[in-house]
């Protein structure tokens, strides 16, 4: 089950969809960064190392979180 959720209710763990994209990330770090949040991803399934990427979302920017 999928639900809607800002940036600021993710957790590490969370595996969330971006907008326009069918690409599940697992959510390995969320911080507060000057105009948002950072987050810390990686491809859901595949926690290889050099995987990880940093994505810096608006507060507002709605995002798929699955439940």
């Amino acid at each position: 089950m999928e639900h809607e959720v800002l940036p600021g209710e993710l957790d590490p763990g969370d595996v969330i969809t971006l907008p326009d994209s069918r690409e599940q990330l697992l959510v390995k770090q969320v911080r507060l960064g000057k105009g948002g949040f950072i987050l810390t991803v990686s491809p859901a399934g595949r926690d290889a190392p050099g995987a990880e990427r940093l994505i810096t979302l608006a507060a507002a920017t709605r995002l798929w979180k699955r439940a």
